[in-house]
Order: structure tokens, then C-alpha cells, then sequence
């Protein structure tokens, strides 16, 4: 299963994620932020990978976890591999937010 994501940069193809995807993001995610950070996303990663169908993130936490997964994709310990595709959903959710429009994923 994949997910459409709403607010993306339909220009560089980053609308879609696979679910196998978004798994090893919130792995990567969960090792470098505070417990407090993960907090913030952590219902982001478990509804990618429930695989139940669609969901959305209110404008107001999105922009919350735009910042987690900014400060996420700019940690030392991010790897390389990883750092482009946080940062992409980084603005997305923050898109979304500035639009005060729901973080739409299908």
C-alpha cells in the first residue's frame, strides 16, 4: 500500500509514499528527536503504517510536525538517505498548515 499526499511537490513526484517508506522514515524519525518530538508525530506514523485508509492532520498539528520533522531531517545523526525525504514531508505539513488546510493522505 502507498499513500497520496496532499500539499506535496507534485513537481519532483513527492505526492506518494509507500507505506514500506514511511515505515523506515519513523524509524529514522524516532532515533534522532526527543521523546517530546516523537509525541508530536508519532500518531503521523502509526496511521501510514495502520494501513486503514484514509486520513488527515488538522492544519494546526501539522505545523507542529513540520517543525519535528524539520529539526528531524537537519539532525547530525539523520542519515543521508533519509534527510531529502523528511524534509519534503517537513513542507508539506507545513503547506498545509500556512493553506489552513487539512494534511490530506489517501
Amino acid at each position: 500500500m502507498g499513500w497520496s499526499i496532499s500539499h506535496g511537490n507534485s513537481a519532483r513526484g513527492t505526492n506518494y509514499r509507500s507505506a514500506t517508506a514511511m515505515y523506515d522514515v519513523g524509524q529514522q524519525v524516532a532515533h534522532v528527536v526527543t521523546a517530546k518530538e516523537w509525541r508530536t508525530v508519532e500518531k503521523l506514523f502509526k496511521l501510514a503504517n495502520s494501513g486503514d485508509g484514509p486520513f488527515s492532520i488538522p492544519p494546526r498539528e501539522a505545523g507542529k510536525m513540520a517543525t519535528v520533522l524539520r529539526n528531524a531531517a537537519a539532525h547530525s545523526l539523520m542519515p543521508r538517505g533519509f534527510t531529502a525525504n523528511v524534509r519534503e514531508l517537513a513542507n508539506a505539513a507545513q503547506r498545509a498548515a500556512t493553506a489552513r488546510q487539512p494534511w490530506e493522505w489517501s
